[in-house]
């Protein structure tokens, strides 16, 4: 992939576009580094994108979403975890959720089986680097809500053999294995006894734990009660949001590092800055009191509609930069250490609230443009874009051949 990277610079400069105020020689040099580079990005939800419209060919390009094909490899990306998403509501009739997983998969396998050019199955760090040096995209699996195990310890092994790679314990709800970020509903003050069975049988597995989304209690519990690094698959830093849990705090990154797990940064704009995780909160607030006000009782009242559309117009969302996913991985470095980051950009999860310039997975290169700018070197730039992911996964990967 480096000789691909330096035949298409040595070809002419006009293969590449350099963005409209950008450094034109940096720019070459950040477009040549993620081309060379491993890209891992931890976290895309493009599984439920296609299930909602199974009309999208991400192998042949679309408009749809934030990744197809062609948009990867111009970004220089060589594996986007693919999120096998469980809403909570499959959590409440039992087995809808391992179905539902399982449809999942059984599409994903589909993609790739029908693009062998384009698309390729991952189910370990070899096939990472092996498919990338072939030309191709690797879709490797992360199972996001552990609720797919049911309460079926045998699951997580039936998953791994389906391709799951990591499992993230909990998403919008608590769940039989611990407590989330999102749910007021803490009663299981962290893990379950099942959670924590759940995870000594991810380490036997080799599947990564993954601890976004879990609430704090459950964060510290995950690190202690597992045998491997776990990680935070799309997860930022909560300095930048204070009081949001879905985002990591220093302590907890702290415990994540010393554990030897990477904090994998996240692109919404409410992961990155207190305005943008604030603003839904700030228009509710608005609108209620102007439905107290103005006698409105429904929200499916046209009025209440045209009144949120004249707020929203007025009330523009504050999307974030580039610059504050740089200070993310920036806080993230003098925290926890260089080591222990990585990108997780939730493309096709976080609906409009992507920032500017980082809309889609051929924007990768404006990010590391940055970090250089910034005085990051290429070495550890890799390390943020995918070394530091791999280095955890072939922890795992050994832990569980040590298991055998």
């Amino acid at each position: 992939m480096f000789l691909l990277s330096l035949l298409v610079l040595l070809s002419g400069n006009d293969q590449i576009k350099t963005p409209a105020g950008y450094d034109a020689k940096l720019y070459q040099q950040a477009y040549a580094l993620c081309q060379s580079a491993i890209i891992i990005d931890g976290h895309v939800d493009t599984p439920s994108i296609l299930d909602e419209n199974r009309s999208i060919d991400i192998a042949d390009g679309t408009s749809k979403g934030e990744f197809d094909f062609k948009r990867g490899k111009a970004g220089g990306l060589d594996a986007p975890f693919m999120s096998i998403y469980l809403d909570a509501e499959y959590q409440l009739k039992p087995g809808a959720s391992k179905g539902h997983a399982e449809q999942l998969i059984s599409m994903m396998d589909s993609v790739i089986s029908a693009n062998p050019d384009q698309f390729a199955h991952a189910f370990s760090t070899d096939d990472i680097r092996r498919n990338a040096e072939k030309g191709l995209i690797s879709l490797p699996y992360g199972m996001e809500n552990g609720s797919g195990i049911e309460s079926d310890l045998s699951n997580v092994g039936y998953f791994y053999n389906k391709g799951i790679r990591y499992i993230t314990l909990t998403h919008g709800k608590k769940n039989k294995i611990g407590d989330s970020s999102y749910d007021k509903d803490k009663s299981w003050n962290g893990i379950s006894p099942f959670g924590k069975q759940v995870i000594a049988e991810m380490n036997k597995a080799g599947i990564i734990v993954d601890i976004a989304h879990v609430s704090d209690s459950a964060f510290y519990q995950a690190i202690r009660f597992s045998s491997t690094p776990p990680v935070a698959t799309h997860s930022s830093c909560r300095h930048f949001t204070p009081g949001f849990e879905r985002n990591v705090s220093d302590d907890m990154l702290k415990a994540l590092a010393a554990k030897g797990g990477v904090l994998m940064i996240n692109f919404g704009s409410y992961f990155l800055t207190e305005s943008g995780n604030q603003y839904g909160e700030k228009r509710a607030d608005a609108l209620d009191l102007w439905m107290k006000e103005n006698g409105i009782t429904s929200r499916d009242d046209q009025r209440y509609r045209t009144e949120r559309e004249r707020w929203t117009k007025a009330n523009p969302y504050p999307f974030a930069t580039i610059q504050d996913v740089v200070n993310h991985i920036d806080r993230a470095v003098q925290v926890g250490g260089i080591d222990h980051v990585g990108i997780g950009s939730d493309y096709d999860g976080v609906g409009d609230s992507l920032p500017a310039g980082l809309k889609s997975t051929a924007d990768y290169p404006k990010l590391v443009y940055f970090l250089l700018k910034k005085g990051y070197s290429e070495e550890n730039i890799k390390k943020i874009l995918g070394e530091n992911f791999l280095r955890v996964w072939k922890q795992v990967e050994k832990m569980a051949q040590n298991s055998l």
